[in-house]
């Protein structure tokens, strides 16, 4: 028989046709939002959706690159890979043994990083000798363990989608399970922050070098990326590396990983966000049986750093054997202000979709770009961001040539009204993405936990409508005005190295 659809499953279809989207009073979804907190600080939201028997469940924890204490640049983006290595229980055959070699690992690896501190005068000969007992000491520990033996039960039990990510403000850990299997999530869950087991840390390090070196030292794209933010910012840790410098990753050690394990992932710097066929009141009970277990602490304190005004242009050259990429940012404020929705429509009337001005100029009419973008929040939302345009150069058109017209239409949305037609556009094209973000369990979760974490507040998200309807072309160009400011921008050029 046919599961009836129900509440919400009705009104995103609904919400699907933009003359009801504009009518539309989310506080009725609002509504049905159920928000508990644990006596640890643990904040969990709950959104019961019945339409077919499975639920998303989200762990979004408040750490990200930014947070990535000197020295151990990328050491956030770590516990994405250490995420699923396992527990004190699972993924190992005996942890007794398996620990009393991961002691071993950390005993030597001190001995790596106390012969390295001497620089030039390192002892290259001891290094050898000791990085090659270091990998006995891994092969000694890895006789124990037990390869993917998480995501084996995850998938027995009917889990898919098991994954984790990385961002400069944030790391969320996702999975999509039967409704029934919520206890499971539940017990396995909260064990990987109760009982942390930084498996295979020394081993999985080498993943991510090899990592950095495909996606930022071979990647022109990746190396223009990081050019740029160091360049735009000069003191605030958003211009770090998100993935670490190689030197850093090679040497932070487990110790390090655990003392940053045990600062910032705590209950008040956690949240949980649950959507689908659950009980709102028995996910709180079975939330306080496994993650309550988790001791209290106090929140950490974000980065202190304030970035001052840029008051003059910065422009940083990659050359490398690729085709030109053009790419200016332009400082703006952090996802919480007032100014980001129109900042958003903005981005999306210079420069998202194929009747944008920067494609419509310079893809379509002038041909000198394959591709022409802008975007807000880059390259994140909880500090002061950045907006950024970039154009792909087309054959024999220069970055030069696009830069020269990217200029032009910056000056016309600063100096020419939009029309109401295009307003109109904006914000169903707004409205539409936000309601298609929301379609799925997964989505829904994933903005609650982020909205809650990141921009102070779940309830915002069923407020965007009306900051969107509440937009006036005015506004556009006068967050225009006061941010496109074209003599304090930062310009990363990707140009052809020579033959």
């Amino acid at each position: 028989m046919k599961r009836k659809l129900e509440g919400w499953g009705i009104l995103l279809i609904l919400l699907l046709s933009y003359s009801t989207a504009l009518s539309f009073d989310f506080t009725k979804v609002e509504d049905q939002v159920k928000e508990y907190q644990l006596d640890n600080g643990l904040k969990i939201i709950v959104m019961p959706r019945h339409d077919a028997p499975v639920a998303s469940f989200i762990t979004l924890v408040n750490v990200g690159g930014t947070d990535d204490p000197k020295g151990e640049g990328g050491i956030a983006h770590l516990f994405e890979h250490m995420a699923f290595k396992g527990t004190k229980t699972i993924g190992t055959t005996d942890y007794g043994k398996e620990k009393k070699w991961m002691d071993e690992e950390d005993r030597i690896y001190g001995q790596i990083r106390q012969e390295k501190a001497r620089l030039d005068l390192a002892d290259t000969a001891r290094l050898t000798l000791l990085n090659n007992e270091l990998q006995k000491m891994i092969d000694s520990a890895g006789q124990y363990v037990k390869v993917n033996e998480f995501g084996q039960i995850i998938d027995r039990e009917g889990g898919v989608g098991l994954n984790a990510g990385t961002s400069y403000d944030n790391t969320v850990y996702y999975i999509n399970y039967p409704a029934n299997r919520a206890e499971l999530w539940m017990a396995m869950e909260s064990d990987r922050f109760l009982n942390p087991v930084l498996r295979e840390l020394y081993k999985e390090k080498q993943v991510i070098a090899e990592e950095r070196r495909m996606s930022r030292e071979s990647s022109p794209m990746g190396k223009l990326q990081e050019e740029l933010l160091a360049a735009a910012y000069t003191a605030h840790p958003y211009h770090r590396s998100l993935i670490g410098p190689m030197s850093d990753i090679q040497n932070y050690n487990r110790p390090d990983a655990m003392a940053f394990f045990k600062k910032y992932y705590v209950p008040r710097n956690m949240v949980i966000a649950i959507v689908g066929d659950v009980n709102p009141d028995e996910m709180y009970t079975m939330a306080k049986k496994y993650f309550g277990r988790i001791p209290a602490a106090p929140k950490p304190e974000p980065p202190m750093t304030i970035e001052a005004p840029q008051t003059a242009e910065r422009r940083v050259i990659v050359r490398d054997k690729a085709q030109p990429i053009y790419f200016c940012a332009f400082h703006i404020p952090d996802g919480r202000s007032a100014e980001m929705t129109a900042l958003d429509a903005l981005a999306d009337y210079l420069g998202q979709g194929r009747t944008s001005l920067l494609n419509k100029n310079l893809v379509k009419d002038q041909k000198i770009a394959v591709r022409a973008m802008a975007f807000a929040g880059f390259p994140g939302n909880k500090y002061p961001t950045l907006f950024g345009i970039l154009a792909i150069p087309s054959k024999d058109h220069t970055n030069e040539e696009n830069e020269a017209e990217i200029a032009k239409l910056v000056e016309k949305v600063k100096s020419d009204m939009i029309s109401s037609d295009d307003m109109e556009k904006i914000k169903a094209r707004a409205k539409a993405n936000l309601i298609n973000g929301l379609s799925s369990n997964q989505g829904l979760a994933m903005q609650l936990a982020y909205y809650e974490t990141i921009l102070g507040d779940w309830r915002r998200l069923f407020h965007e409508l009306d900051r969107v309807d509440a937009l006036t072309p005015e506004d556009i160009k006068r967050v225009a005005n006061e941010y496109l400011d074209w003599n304090h921008r930062t310009t990363g050029l990707l140009e052809p190295e020579a033959d």
